[in-house]
């Protein structure tokens, strides 16, 4: 009996003791709208800031303060993804993620193994990378309706001075100094042009620049090949100025003398500005498609037939009209009219490249059926207006976007019902 009685306390005390320290599995940090955020997902990122910013970090009631306030913000917008059928295909989402491990220099692997080492598993990862890709579409979408950028914009920026700085062309400029001493002797000074001379000939038959500036330089950049860097033109030594401006890519400067000796230039690369000649080619065509009653031997044989017709004479324009299932140019005899480089599929713009004007290509396939096409003439035109306006339209669009996005996450923020449980 006293065994019994002795066993039944022990078994009460273990009760009470149970009862007095509960072991917590997870707990609501918030409720937002139709979603909770639970408090493991928030030590969980919580964790993931700490090991990306080591060092670096506020007070912990602080940090978590922040971490939870993101956390509501993305399951806003991941809610607003949801009800708007935005979505991220896993293709979409590989492919995303192939290039973020390309960027890093990694394989998929090796970017699997450098998430391990950070504490984060590679499914953590994609998923993360998936949210922020929902969540970026769904921004874009909402706060580029509230950016309105008018061709008065892109007027007033191009001639205001930061436009005009912004437009300027820059010169990436290699340079050689042959120096001669102060006070230099008129054989000295002709000892230093000569060897400028020499160097100048040596380039011009082959020698790398960079090579002889290692060499022969005594310019203060000439372990670095002479590299000066990008320039713009108001920032080039006025030494320089005039004769950058005459100069291709790739050409070099006769000796320019000053008291520090004679200067050797180069146009290594040169950007921006207002010119941008592009090569455009006046083609046409005519598309035979597979369809639900021709399937692609079909498709192909029939084009070989229209090639035949037109070997023999036939009119092209009429066989367009009669035989191509583009509707956008078969009306027109097939004519595309100017096209310019990039504007089509690749097999189509590669076959166009290497046609010759006046000659017809072969039957050739692309992702749309088979194509037999005629290069009508090439011209070079200048883009370099239109290329800097929509530069600048992009420019100006991602700078209002920037300023416009903080103002709509605080509307969809104070427009939520949001309570906070704690963390």
């Amino acid at each position: 009996m006293k065994n019994k009685a002795l066993l039944a306390i022990i078994a009460l005390c273990t009760t009470f003791s149970l009862q007095a320290a509960p072991v917590e599995i997870d707990r609501i940090s918030a409720i937002v709208d139709d979603s909770i955020i639970m408090k493991s997902e928030l030590d969980a990122r919580i964790n993931t800031v700490k090991r990306q910013m080591a060092g670096q970090l506020p007070p912990d009631d602080i940090l978590k303060e922040q971490v939870l306030e993101r956390l509501i913000l993305e399951s806003i917008q991941l809610q607003m993804a949801e009800r708007g059928g935005v979505q991220v295909s896993d293709q979409q989402l590989t492919d995303t993620v192939k290039r973020i491990a390309k960027q890093n220099g990694m394989t998929i692997e090796q970017f699997s193994q450098a998430l391990k080492k950070d504490g984060l598993s590679y499914r953590e990862a994609v998923e993360q990378i998936r949210t922020e890709m929902l969540i970026s579409r769904v921004q874009k979408f909402q706060v580029n309706n509230r950016v309105k950028i008018s061709e008065q914009d892109v007027d007033y920026f191009l001639a205001s001075k930061a436009g005009k700085m912004a437009s300027e062309e820059e010169y990436r400029i290699s340079h050689i100094l042959i120096s001669i001493p102060s006070q230099a002797s008129p054989a000295e000074i002709k000892k230093a042009h000569n060897k400028a001379l020499n160097v100048i000939r040596s380039i011009r038959s082959g020698k790398d620049f960079g090579q002889q500036a290692i060499a022969n330089s005594n310019g203060r950049n000439a372990l670095k090949g002479g590299d000066l860097g990008w320039r713009k033109e108001a920032q080039l030594p006025s030494l320089f100025a005039d004769v950058v401006t005459q100069l291709n890519i790739g050409e070099i400067s006769e000796p320019i003398k000053s008291a520090s000796g004679f200067h050797i230039i180069q146009i290594a690369d040169q950007r921006g500005g207002s010119t941008f000649l592009i090569t455009q080619t006046k083609v046409r065509h005519i598309l035979v498609m597979p369809n639900e009653i021709r399937n692609d031997a079909d498709a192909e044989s029939r084009i070989n037939q229209v090639y035949k017709k037109l070997t023999n004479d036939g009119d092209f324009a009429e066989l367009a009209k009669e035989y191509s299932d583009d509707p956008g140019s078969a009306a027109n005899g097939g004519d595309l009219g100017w096209v310019n480089p990039g504007d089509m599929v690749p097999a189509f713009d590669t076959t166009m490249n290497d046609s010759k004007p006046g000659k017809l290509s072969k039957p050739f396939k692309s992702q749309f059926g088979w194509h037999i096409l005629e290069v009508e003439g090439r011209k070079e035109t200048d883009m370099g207006q239109q290329v800097q306006r929509n530069q600048v339209h992009q420019m100006l669009q991602a700078r209002q976007f920037e300023e416009e996005l903080p103002i709509w996450l605080r509307k969809i923020r104070s427009e939520s019902y949001v309570d906070i449980k704690g963390f």
